[in-house]
């Protein structure tokens, strides 16, 4: 033993005499053994739903330093982060945080999808075996998640505790709550109807208590009559799109500031608590749900990990009725960034930030409303589906002499109908190449992708080609996938913006962790995509990644 204390002794004197005694401070800490330092007590996963990391780029200067900017100084913060998938939408982008797998895996292809074999809608996270606990159910509403093939970082810190860690979803979507919640946590998911936050009995039997309490005091009640005003000087939004061009007179959006959210009953009541879907209230009362959560389940104070994952809704339906470049958009990221500055406030007073690993990220980003992208002289359209549907069938009908051989749409993806053409004695590849040709010529697509192309891996090798690749589910998807050209998108509305692109302004989220004991704070400039978020946690928490987890351990980051 004698001659291994003496080359520590002078291991740690020549680095005493090279770089001064801070220098052996910092050393010492650095190599500190990862296993000496504890796991969080808490995994705290935000998600905002809809938020381009352009728009937190574009107002940070305007960010509190609470919010957002706290958790980009004292944490890691990427600039370059994907939802790396070719349709970007918000089951989808939802599934990949915790599976850490892209759609050809964990099956949640899309919000809703027609399936291939009997043409039927299908939601994503609806189940009939179950129904809401005290709430009404109809037949295609989330309440379980059946429809998600894969396990989630959740579902595998559970089975590592013997099922001791609690993991608990809140959001105002049910399908924000179900796929973040995974196989085997617990989701929660505002009902339109009451403004109740409900679960279904997938989850449980009955209520417990907390939930209860907090319910009784009709917390959603509280903000009927009130107005949403801009908080910021007016000339804090200059350089934003004006009013008149994101929300035209006599259209579905064409109320200006200040907006209230009341009904015509007078009364709270369903009218009422949809409207606060395009609010900051609803983000407020999300929250609010979550601490109550937090506090009833005692999470963070038990002897294992545990996990809270609080998706935010309200920016999406902003983002779509006003676009990311509305005076509506910016307001309502700054009142969202006070928000999670007196969440993560309230956090370190309950749990201690010091224990928790916060990780903040979006499950899509948004596309430009048309007219404002026509002004900054893009070539930008709303394409219909329903026309190109009709002019597809007619062009099939005069090649081959069948009606209807394009049964369905199935946003992104035609579904073809195989079994007459074949009957008829067309080849599959010709029925396909032949409506892949006519969609290409189509106003506003810039490329199809076929089922034999996708089952092959006969595609270009180029980024566009790869996520449509990973977007496509063998026996989910459709025969045809289309991609629109840049800054169009498909709808066949005249106001308002979308989503759904492989494009960057669809696929470029924020992506930040912050954790001192285990994450070093920096911006960093590595490529990374969400699907990273779930392999990384199974490191810093030790335990086995999900099974269909394909992301990266973020190592850079890490102390």
């Amino acid at each position: 033993m004698k001659p291994i204390k003496t080359t520590v002794k002078i291991l740690s004197a020549s680095i005493f005499f090279a770089c001064g005694i801070n220098s052996i401070c910092a050393y010492a800490n650095e190599s500190k053994p990862r296993d000496s330092v504890p796991p969080p007590k808490l995994v705290l996963v935000l998600v905002v739903d809809g938020l381009p990391q352009e728009q937190v780029q574009r107002y940070r200067d305007q960010l509190g330093e609470g919010g957002f900017k706290r958790l980009m100084q004292q944490g890691a913060w990427y600039g370059n982060a994907h939802q790396a998938h070719g349709v970007t939408v918000t089951a989808v982008g939802h599934a990949a945080v915790l599976t850490g797998a892209y759609p050809y895996q964990h099956g949640i292809i899309a919000n809703n999808w027609i399936d291939p074999k009997n043409l039927a809608s299908v939601y994503c996270t609806e189940d009939v075996n179950h129904t809401y606990l005290g709430e009404e159910t109809k037949p295609s509403d989330g309440t379980s998640p059946a429809n998600l093939k894969v396990n989630t970082l959740g579902d595998e810190l559970r089975y590592a505790s013997g099922n001791r860690s609690k993991v608990i979803a809140v959001s105002g979507k049910d399908r924000g709550a179900i796929l973040l919640a995974g196989k085997t946590g617990t989701a929660y998911m505002l009902m339109k109807k009451s403004g109740n936050f409900a679960s279904s009995s997938y989850y449980m039997n009955s209520y417990p208590a907390w939930q209860k309490t907090f319910q009784a005091k009709r917390p959603q009640d509280q903000y009927y009559g009130k107005q949403w005003t801009l908080s910021l000087p007016e000339s804090a939004y200059f350089g934003d799109a004006k009013d008149e061009l994101v929300a035209p007179s006599g259209g579905n959006n064409g109320l200006h500031f200040p907006y209230t959210y009341d009904s015509k009953s007078g009364q709270p009541d369903a009218e009422y608590y949809d409207k606060l879907f395009t609010s900051p209230f609803l983000d407020k009362l999300t929250l609010d749900f979550a601490l109550a959560a937090l506090d009833g389940e005692k999470l963070g104070q038990n002897s294992v990990t545990d996990l809270l994952a609080v998706s935010l809704s309200s920016h999406d339906y902003v983002n779509h009725a006003w676009g990311p470049e509305s005076r509506m958009s910016h307001d309502h990221l700054q009142r969202l960034d006070r928000l999670i500055a007196s969440f993560l406030n309230d956090v370190d007073k309950k749990i201690g930030l010091d224990k928790t690993l916060v990780i903040l990220t979006a499950d899509h980003g948004f596309a430009n409303v048309p007219e404002f992208s026509q002004e900054n002289k893009l070539d930008a359209y709303r394409l219909d589906s329903s026309k190109m549907m009709t002019a597809l069938n007619l062009h099939l009908q005069e090649k081959f002499g069948l009606e209807k051989l394009a049964k369905k749409w199935s946003s992104p993806h035609v579904l073809l109908d195989y079994e007459n053409s074949a009957a008829k004695g067309i080849a599959r590849a010709d029925l396909e190449n032949t409506a892949a040709r006519f969609l290409l010529s189509y106003p506003g697509v810039a490329n199809t992708y076929t089922r034999s192309q996708f089952e092959t891996g006969a595609l270009a090798d180029n980024r566009i080609s790869k996520l449509m690749q990973r977007a496509w589910h063998r026996q989910l998807s459709g025969d045809v996938a289309v991609v629109t050209k840049p800054f169009w998108y498909f709808s066949s509305g005249l106001t308002g913006t979308s989503h759904g692109s492989p494009y960057n302004y669809d696929s470029n989220v924020p992506l930040m962790f912050m954790g001192k004991p285990w994450i070093k704070a920096g911006s960093r400039g590595e490529y990374a995509e969400v699907v990273d978020i779930a392999s990384t946690l199974a490191n810093i928490l030790r335990i086995r990644p999900p099974a269909a987890a394909e992301g990266r351990v973020l190592v850079e980051m890490l102390k």
